[in-house]
């Protein structure tokens, strides 16, 4: 499984942002009305992924250095991190940082609209708020994401068996 390139996320935020500039420039008449906490849910979800780095960090830390994690005796050192479990968490990750891209692209071609609006437009002030919130919002879940991604990045040479003799 190879990492998300960040070069990737950013050409797909943009390329979002230009179709939802496109949509919402063409309908933003007949839109819902666009409530400050729509984005919400993307922010509850970087918090989750953030706080869950952490703990995934400070156990894998404590096993890769065989020591009981913070607070911890060694007679009530946590479990070791399933391997597949992080490989899950990973995935997670991943997928998290792409639809963190696609949100931060479509927040901001609303933004691209309402934005230069503001002026004209009574409900634009209320909009851009919106979209100004979703996209530090989803900005902030992809970075969560690349963070939880790295902490579950497997370390150089642990990969290799320490059963195995080595080869020569």
């Amino acid at each position: 499984m190879r990492p998300v390139r960040r070069t990737e996320l950013v050409a797909l935020a943009v390329a979002v942002a230009f179709a939802t500039w496109l949509v919402v420039r063409s309908a933003y008449g007949s839109l819902p009305a666009l409530d400050w906490w729509l984005p919400v849910p993307l922010g509850v979800l970087a918090v989750a992924e953030a706080l869950g780095a952490r703990t995934l960090r400070a156990r894998l830390s404590a096993q890769r250095e065989g020591r009981p994690g913070p607070g911890r005796t060694p007679a009530t050192a946590a479990r070791p991190v399933e391997p597949m479990l992080v490989a899950r968490v990973v995935v997670l990750a991943q997928a998290s940082a792409w639809v963190g891209a696609v949100f931060a692209g479509a927040w901001a071609g609303l933004l691209l609209h309402t934005a230069p609006a503001v002026g004209r437009l009574a409900a634009a002030s209320g909009d851009t708020l919106t979209g100004a919130l979703g996209v530090l919002l989803a900005a902030g879940l992809v970075a969560a994401a690349l963070w939880l991604e790295h902490v579950g990045k497997v370390p150089p040479g642990a990969e290799e068996d320490e059963d195995q003799p080595p080869a020569g």
